[in-house]
């Protein structure tokens, strides 16, 4: 199957477009309470690989309906105004979730370089998903 664009470009498509946020930044951002950090991870991966302390899950799949305050989904949490900052396990899905909220109007939004893998790598806290 030959596609017209592949995953490689549609990254580099967004990383042109979006602000990323080193994982050094991203650790001093982590406690300003203006700011938060959303795993668009599956599920599984949360339970498997932890998350990122305070962090709010809104998978991929779900994340326009959950920002939209017009969607019978949309999630308070993202119109409470704070930066988002979102990141997955490696930076590609957080990097197109990044530039699709920005599509759609959201101006404080950023992913996280490197995702959780380059989180822990540099010392970030990582626990066990919360129950529930």
């Amino acid at each position: 199957m030959a596609l017209a664009r592949g995953f490689r470009q549609l990254l580099d498509e967004a990383y042109a477009r979006i602000e990323t946020v080193s994982v050094s930044d991203a650790l001093d951002l982590h406690a300003d309470p203006g700011v938060l950090f959303v795993d668009v991870r599956d599920i599984r991966e949360l339970a498997r690989d932890g998350v990122i302390p305070g962090s709010f899950h809104a998978p991929r799949g779900l994340l326009e309906f959950w920002v939209d305050p017009d969607s019978p989904y949309f999630r308070g949490v993202f119109g409470e105004g704070r930066r988002l900052v979102l990141y997955c396990a490696s930076a590609w899905r957080s990097a197109l979730a990044c530039q699709t909220l920005m599509e759609m109007g959201v101006s404080s939004v950023c992913h996280l370089g490197g995702g959780l893998r380059a989180w822990r790598d540099a010392g970030g806290v990582v626990v066990s998903m919360p129950n529930g």
